[in-house]
């Protein structure tokens, strides 16, 4: 009888959260409809082919990151920077995306019951504490490109450890500890460098033990509320220009998201554990040599 009122109650609460999921994401289509209505002056709207590349950028970056649990910001801020897209409105449309891409993959995953309940709550709130600083940091301090060369150092180091450790057995248990510690530095370092919440925390979670599908399907759902009050914080300094970029990320993340969450539980833990971790040596090898150039 404990186990299943244990099994109710854990039921309850992600309905709880794929309610406020729901609730949050047509909020933010209001407000943002609001703003590009009641400034239609000032924007631009003309539909052409640039508007394909973000759909093909939005729905590739999707795929990927609702099969390995990360890359999406880090993939689609680089893309848009190369389509010309300044680099504060790029994070700020890549974050303003997020939030309805990763709504979908999150409520996928919950379908799919690819979330641990405890890992998500240990790691979203201060997720969100630090995403919140970062954005306010980005968009009013300073320049996040002064410390990405760091992160991507970091990044490669984690990524050649989850490579090696595909090949060996994973802790019997999982060793959790300081997770609110890593979902403060994910949600900063994903404000200010335009991603990295899924590289730096699915890495860890998988590094420390925990099974790939669960953690990545905790990460990309606990990722919803990450983005959602980053973008609040950079709707407060930055205008949202870059519309066209947003649409297109959107569209095309909202048709790959339910495919990714599809795909995680196809892949045996030893292959995505070697993909997260050549993904993230591959990317952060670029944004060493782009930095360097």
């Amino acid at each position: 009888m404990k186990r299943i009122a244990l099994a109710l109650s854990e039921n309850i609460q992600m309905k709880f959260i794929a309610y406020a999921m729901v609730f949050m994401k047509v909020s933010l289509i209001g407000i943002l409809v609001y703003r590009i209505t009641s400034g239609i002056n000032s924007f631009n709207f003309n539909f052409d082919t640039v508007l394909v590349y973000y759909i093909g950028a939005g729905f590739l970056a999707q795929l990927v990151d609702g099969a390995l649990g990360m890359a999406y910001g880090a993939s689609c801020t680089s893309m848009l920077l190369g389509l010309g897209v300044p680099p504060a409105y790029a994070t700020a449309s890549v974050h303003t995306a997020e939030v309805f891409t990763t709504g979908v993959s999150g409520l996928s995953h919950i379908y799919f019951g690819n979330i641990d309940k405890k890992l998500f709550f240990r790691i979203v709130i201060t997720g969100v504490l630090g995403a919140m600083l970062g954005a306010y940091l980005i968009s009013d301090v300073f320049d996040g490109k002064m410390i990405k060369p760091y992160i991507s150092i970091y990044m490669i180091i984690l990524g050649s450890i989850i490579i090696s450790k595909a090949f060996k057995q994973r802790p019997p248990e999982p060793q959790n500890k300081n997770l609110g510690l890593l979902g403060l530095i994910g949600g900063f370092l994903d404000s200010v460098g335009g991603g990295g919440w899924g590289p730096l925390v699915t890495s860890n979670l998988i590094s420390k033990g925990n099974a790939p599908k669960e953690a990545i399907g905790t990460v990309n759902t606990a990722e919803f509320f990450v983005s959602f009050f980053s973008t609040g914080v950079f709707m407060l300094f930055i205008d949202i220009q870059a519309w066209q970029a947003i649409a297109g990320l959107i569209i095309g993340g909202i048709f790959a998201a339910p495919l990714g969450a599809f795909l995680v539980r196809l892949f045996k833990p030893k292959t995505i554990m070697i993909s997260v971790g050549v993904l993230v040596v591959l990317l952060n090898i670029w944004n060493l040599a782009k930095a360097w150039l």
